[in-house]
């Protein structure tokens, strides 16, 4: 059975499997070699060497040499970073006297590319933490769980609740009941709303009128961050207008069905219609493909279509897509 691969982490987060084998090691002097395998990091630290005599084993290294031999090397890492501080300011020193069209501060750029999700949610997490007014958020369905990244923002959320903030959140109908949505707004106290939408834009985040993130790629590893004011009122405006048409999260049932036509179905039959893949219409409407498949195979049996050519026919005839949602 293959192991799995051992998580990368450095010497002062030392993982569970590293302190308890260290810990045995200290105890009873030694360990087998084989065991270590479990912990490759004691090795990769210095905190086990092989024995004398006998590289199948391995002996610990005493806390107390380790922890001053770990402490010197981080000591030297600072007064490096502050010597190469020291020989930046003496480099630029003299550029910055040079007087030019380029020369001058800069504001704030009106759009920064971001890379990595770390990196976003630092971006994200720091322009909260100067919000007191607003945060607007589109969060369509992605396909995977959301339970952790909405765990994450909780607290980040609260804080600007407590500062007197709002908080308006627009989703699909499919996450209505999802247990991850439903515990969050259970846990929020303060103006917190959210409302959902058969279809809903790409991830959104607009905070106080005076940031935005979208993403910059189909992963969600780049992100744009946006402070031109132009692209916020934009923003801004979509997203109220989208807010008006989407229902409170309270209230989002399915409205009944016309001439045996659910309004989920007339949706479906739309998007049809313009020409999209079942996988498509999946994410627009925040399903996966199987579901979005059933939905499409009952619009064609109430139909009476024998084939997609057909159904596409059918939809344009009945009138369906006429009446609305």
């Amino acid at each position: 059975m293959t192991r799995a691969p051992h998580p990368e982490h450095g010497v002062e987060e030392l993982c569970a499997a590293g302190t308890e084998l260290y810990a045995r090691a200290l105890r009873e002097g030694q360990v087998d070699g084989a065991a270590a395998e479990a912990a490759p990091c004691l090795v990769e630290f210095g905190l086990l060497h092989p024995a004398v005599g006998n590289p199948g084993r391995l002996e610990p290294v005493a806390p107390a040499v380790a922890l001053q031999r770990l402490l010197r090397a981080s000591a030297d890492r600072v007064a490096g970073e502050r010597l190469r501080e020291q020989r930046l300011a003496e480099t630029f020193e003299p550029l910055l006297r040079i007087e030019g069209p380029r020369t001058a501060s800069a504001d704030t750029p009106a759009l920064s590319v971001i890379s990595g999700i770390d990196r976003i949610n630092e971006a994200i997490a720091a322009a909260m933490a100067e919000a007191s007014r607003e945060l607007l958020a589109v969060q369509p369905y992605d396909g995977h769980n959301p339970a952790g990244r909405l765990a994450r923002s909780l607290d980040r959320d609260q804080a600007l609740l407590d500062r007197g903030g709002r908080i308006r959140t627009l989703y699909q109908h499919t996450q209505r009941h999802s247990p991850a949505v439903t515990a969050r707004y259970e846990q929020l106290r303060g103006n917190a709303e959210a409302r959902t939408l058969d279809q809903v834009t790409e991830r959104l985040v607009v905070i106080d009128d005076t940031v935005a993130f979208i993403p910059a790629n189909e992963s969600r590893t780049l992100a744009l961050e946006i402070r031109h004011p132009v692209l916020i009122g934009h923003f801004a405006v979509t997203f109220d207008r989208l807010w008006h048409l989407a229902t409170p999260m309270h209230r989002a049932v399915q409205p009944p069905s016309r001439d045996g036509v659910t309004a989920r179905q007339r949706t479906i039959a739309a998007l049809l219609v313009e020409g999209h893949t079942d996988a498509v219409i999946a994410d627009r409407l925040g399903m996966n493909v199987r579901t979005a498949r059933e939905h499409i195979a009952k619009l064609a049996a109430t139909l009476g279509s024998e084939s997609r050519a057909q159904l596409g026919y059918l939809i344009g005839r009945s009138g369906i897509l006429d009446q609305g949602a």
